[in-house]
């Protein structure tokens, strides 16, 4: 960051941890000037909002993300608040969301202070919008979120990953979507889908693409 320059009071975005685990990931770029941080911030904002190709900016592509709109038609285009992540994981898939997780983002905001600016989408477990089934489609319980950030302060970029309240969610109709999502949940509680997040923040900040 360039002497003298402090990130003021922008919101936290970030929702308040209460239980089950949590996990922060983060990767950073440094230009030097804040003039060149702001045109990259342009650029990793979009590869934010671009969800679809999030496969191929992961080094560790574990999952494969594709953008749907409200009625769980695919898209591609730049991600907007209403939308779903249609999310094939390996493995067995959940029934209720006919073979795939399904988060909603409930959020995208965007600030600045004159000085600093950031992004944020925040995505919860959702129904499958393509069925009738009530349950969750995703392996966490609806009070986890994951939120994606994207911060251009002072000269710096930094991409970040944000997951709060992740608890299995095992109290679904189907006593096999139940099993499935404990051990899905338990792997990812050990630590199996940092490096999954990890290589998309990096990528994010990528500057050598």
């Amino acid at each position: 960051m360039v002497k003298g320059l402090k990130p003021t009071a922008m919101k936290n975005e970030v929702p308040e941890q209460h239980e089950g685990r949590k996990m922060d990931t983060t990767a950073k770029a440094i230009f030097p000037s804040i003039a060149a941080a702001r045109q990259f911030y342009a650029i990793a904002k979009s590869r934010l909002l671009n969800v679809y190709n999030w496969a191929e900016i992961c080094k560790v592509p574990l999952s494969v993300f594709t953008l749907t709109d409200d009625t769980g038609a695919t898209v591609r285009r730049e991600a907007k608040e209403g939308d779903y992540l249609k999310i094939d994981i390996p493995g067995p898939g959940t029934d209720a969301g006919n073979g795939f997780d399904w988060v909603r983002i409930e959020k995208i905001t965007e600030e600045s202070d004159g000085i600093n600016t950031s992004i944020s989408l925040q995505a919860r477990p959702a129904v499958n919008p393509l069925g009738d089934d009530i349950a969750i489609a995703h392996f966490f319980k609806d009070a986890a979120t994951s939120t994606f950030q994207i911060k251009q302060i002072g000269n710096e970029v930094w991409a970040e990953e944000h997951g709060r309240n992740e608890v299995p969610n095992t109290d679904t109709p189907s006593t096999g979507d139940n099993w499935r999502n404990r051990i899905v949940g338990w792997t990812a509680a050990i630590g199996l889908s940092y490096p999954q997040w990890k290589s998309l923040v990096k990528g994010l900040v990528e500057t050598q693409n």
